[in-house]
């Protein structure tokens, strides 16, 4: 396991959101130092090729009259979600210096068209720093910060993307804690929950931080939450951090914890079998700490992106350790 390239040139953003549709990795939007966000512009897309390395941008879409109540295309915005389903990317949630939103948008990787689906059922309210993940054929979105409320959510809800129509999960029983800016992870039917900012105090948030280390699964089958009594190397909580799942394992590097002020550049591999973290000191030259960079897995490469500590493309190669072990 070793980080094997640095590539410059990319999008110079942080919480912005990415996916990957073949060997090409989109990410749209994302915060800007100098860029304004009061305005209702379209949302830009930066592609890289990750056969080549070369980051391209997308031209921007043709709209005469920008309105967000019937404009296809979304505006330009921070801490939204991106989930791939087949060859269509799903956009949703997200805000910018004046708005929230809580409309769907896809974009057509193909006819390079955006369109916005009509949705039905228990719609979510509108928010941002919430997780996103498709297992089977649902979009799974959890937490966030709510702007209806103002309030860290631990709300989950689902999209059934072929009747489009959206589902609120109640539970009874564990429910996990409010937060945002957390990740989810598909690993088979499962949903894996990691870090977040929470706050020791009340969902409306005191500005009494907390970042638990705990991880959590939502089990689709069941529609039940889990709490595994984790051992090893557990990471210490935080926040904008990334998280992928590769061969079957869990794998978290990077973030920020507000209560230490501390940027994080550590790896940690979770193994969903035996509920043990493990450190990984990969080879090669680590990138440096940083939270709300962008994080996409490709074949067996995980293609680390933007952030608030630097502008560089960072490529990892999960070769050495892994297992053909799947979550059972």
């Amino acid at each position: 396991m070793h980080w094997i390239a640095h590539v410059e040139g990319g999008p110079r953003r942080v919480n912005h959101a990415a996916t990957a549709v073949d060997h090409i990795i989109y990410t749209f939007g994302g915060f800007q130092t100098g860029a304004h966000y009061r305005k209702s512009t379209p949302i830009d897309i930066h592609i890289l090729n990750t056969v080549t390395f070369r980051w391209t941008r997308l031209g921007k879409p043709i709209v005469y009259k920008y309105k967000k109540s019937t404009c296809p295309v979304p505006f330009q915005r921070y801490g939204h979600s991106a989930v791939t389903y087949y060859r269509k990317i799903f956009i949703w949630g997200g805000r910018n210096e004046t708005v929230s939103c809580n409309k769907l948008y896809c974009f057509d990787t193909e006819t390079l068209n955006w369109s916005k689906p009509a949705v039905s059922g228990d719609v979510p309210s509108p928010r941002d720093g919430h997780s996103a993940c498709v297992i089977a054929d649902r979009m799974y979105v959890f937490g966030g910060f709510t702007a209806l409320t103002e309030k860290i959510s631990n709300e989950l809800y689902y999209l059934d993307l072929i009747t489009m129509r959206w589902q609120h999960v109640v539970q009874e029983e564990f429910v996990p804690k409010f937060r945002d800016f957390h990740t989810a992870t598909k690993i088979g039917p499962y949903m894996f929950v990691f870090g977040g900012r929470s706050d020791s105090v009340s969902a409306l948030h005191s500005e009494n931080d907390e970042y638990c280390p705990d991880i959590v699964y939502f089990d689709t089958d069941t529609h039940t939450w889990h709490k595994p009594v984790a051992t090893g190397d557990i990471p210490s909580g935080r926040r904008s951090h990334s998280a992928f799942a590769i061969n079957g394992k869990l794998y978290i590097w990077g973030g920020y914890s507000g209560v230490t002020d501390e940027y994080f550049n550590d790896l940690y591999e979770f193994n969903p079998n035996t509920n043990i973290w493990t450190k990984i000191e990969a080879n090669g030259i680590r990138p440096m700490p940083r939270r709300r960079q962008g994080c996409v897995v490709v074949d067996n490469k995980a293609f680390i992106f933007g952030g608030t500590r630097s502008v560089i493309v960072f490529i990892t190669t999960l070769r050495a350790l892994l297992t053909n072990s799947v979550c059972t």
